[in-house]
């Protein structure tokens, strides 16, 4: 049974709170296939992990922690991006407004090593370049020279990662920002409920009928490629049903145990919703 965990809002729609508490209900592994934070921004969480010479979000640390199975972040995360923003607020390589990519890990713990990808059209911060093998790093100047990539590097390890998704007894797969397939070479079929996330508010869908209509919803174009966002699919459908998720405060958002309490109503709707209940 697979349960996808995607965001209604760009920003902060709670995701990761949501999927934390899912994890701690149901006893499942965790993934989150693409991550990413802002060198800026996120200053702390970035050297948290550079000190130790790896490059992984907070996001999927969280994961790691409350699915207690002992794996490492880069296990749930095989690629992870680091951003920080655009000098002027122009737009950097692949399209943002007002921010740049700066290096990307792909890459998992079973891997020989991992593979970073840096942006050969920005500053990489000394911190950063002090702190991951960039030597050895593939350097990118075009959209076109990403995309090349992507299918000789990113591709293969998606793939993989789906598989032992799809083998797995329960998996929670969180998305990032608001796409609304964070693993294209995922198949449809298997996932059992998707769950849209945004503030106060949980909406359940149906697996089958939510992958349709990302089938048929306009792409934008966001990292490189064309990607569905969540709110165009979600223009296709009406929920199952629409579940309130209180305000939580920093310590019951930082315990699996108080979010899955808090949150039990709509992880019931969502197991009901994949035939669990």
């Amino acid at each position: 049974m697979i349960l996808l965990v995607v965001g209604a809002d760009r920003v902060d729609a709670g995701k990761t709170t949501f999927s934390v508490g899912l994890l701690k209900r149901t006893g499942a592994v965790g993934y989150k296939p693409r991550a990413g934070n802002d060198f800026w921004f996120d200053h702390d969480d970035c050297q948290r992990a550079l000190s130790k010479g790896r490059l992984y979000g907070k996001d999927a640390a969280r994961l790691a922690t409350a699915e207690d199975c002992g794996r490492p972040p880069e296990a749930l995360n095989p690629v992870h991006r680091l951003w920080r923003p655009t000098p002027d607020g122009g737009t950097g390589l692949l399209g943002k407004s007002d921010r740049e990519f700066l290096v990307d890990r792909i890459g998992r713990p079973d891997d020989t090593a991992s593979t970073f990808v840096r942006n050969a059209t920005a500053d990489i911060p000394t911190a950063v370049a002090d702190a991951l093998p960039l030597e050895d790093a593939i350097p990118v100047e075009t959209v076109g020279e990403y995309n090349e990539l992507a299918e000789q590097r990113y591709v293969p390890i998606f793939e993989e990662l789906a598989a032992e998704i799809e083998s797995s007894s329960v998996a929670v797969v969180e998305s990032y920002s608001d796409i609304a397939r964070p693993l294209q070479s995922l198949d449809p079929a298997a996932i059992s409920a998707v769950v849209a996330v945004e503030p106060g508010r949980a909406s359940i869908y149906p697996g089958d009928r939510y992958c349709r209509a990302a089938e048929i919803a306009s792409s934008s174009p966001k990292d490189g490629t064309l990607e569905k966002r969540v709110p165009d699919v979600l223009d296709y459908l009406d929920p199952l049903e629409r579940v309130r998720l209180p305000a939580l405060g920093s310590d019951d958002r930082a315990k699996p145990a108080r979010i899955a309490t808090a949150y039990s109503d709509a992880y019931d709707a969502l197991l009901d919703a994949a035939g669990t209940l």
